[in-house]
């Protein structure tokens, strides 16, 4: 069977496991705000303690954030027309968008569709980081077509929301019709 040359990546936020040590994350958190403060790379803790919490054992019940996503993705991928898929996190969670951007180039993608679960403008994540991390991954694999499908257009967001919310309210009207007829 021949792979599409077309990849997606779902980038979600990440969460922190409920089992996840407070300490730990209290130590990687103070060691993030003062590295930003002074403009400084990570240090060897910090990078230590970050690859602790990537990696750290998850279900569904000590992570939903993680198995939300991942569910999200099992209705998301069959629509994708065959395009190769992975799912990233910007933090708390592996892979990183830079591992799954080397996931796909390994099996021969050779351009990737890189699409936010983070629809509004004004976050960190959505706006700043991710095209930034893009940037020097096109700098490292000029071969390989980078596109970032952000930002959303709103009135689209608008509109599927509001789908969202009608699809409530007939619930709602539903179940005000039962309790009147009883």
């Amino acid at each position: 069977m021949e792979h599409s040359t077309l990849g997606v990546i779902l980038v979600g936020h990440g969460g922190i496991p409920k089992d996840y040590p407070s300490e730990r994350v209290a130590k990687l958190k103070r060691l993030e705000t003062q590295r930003k403060a002074a403009g400084l790379p990570a240090t060897q803790e910090e990078r230590e303690l970050d690859q602790q919490l990537r990696h750290w054992p998850r279900t569904p019940e000590t992570d939903p954030y993680q198995a939300g996503l991942e569910a999200l993705a099992a209705h998301l991928q069959p629509l994708l027309n065959g395009a190769q898929f992975c799912l990233a996190y910007n933090e708390y969670c592996t892979p990183t968008l830079r591992e799954a951007v080397e996931q796909l180039i390994a099996r021969g993608v050779q351009e990737i569709i890189v699409v936010s679960t983070m629809y509004t403008p004004g976050g960190s994540h959505a706006e700043f980081e991710i095209p930034a991390e893009l940037a020097e991954l096109r700098a490292q694999h000029p071969g390989i077509t980078l596109t970032y499908a952000w930002p959303f257009d709103l009135a689209h967001v608008a509109r599927m929301l509001a789908e969202h919310i009608q699809h409530f309210q007939s619930q709602y009207r539903e179940r005000e019709s039962l309790v009147r007829e009883v």
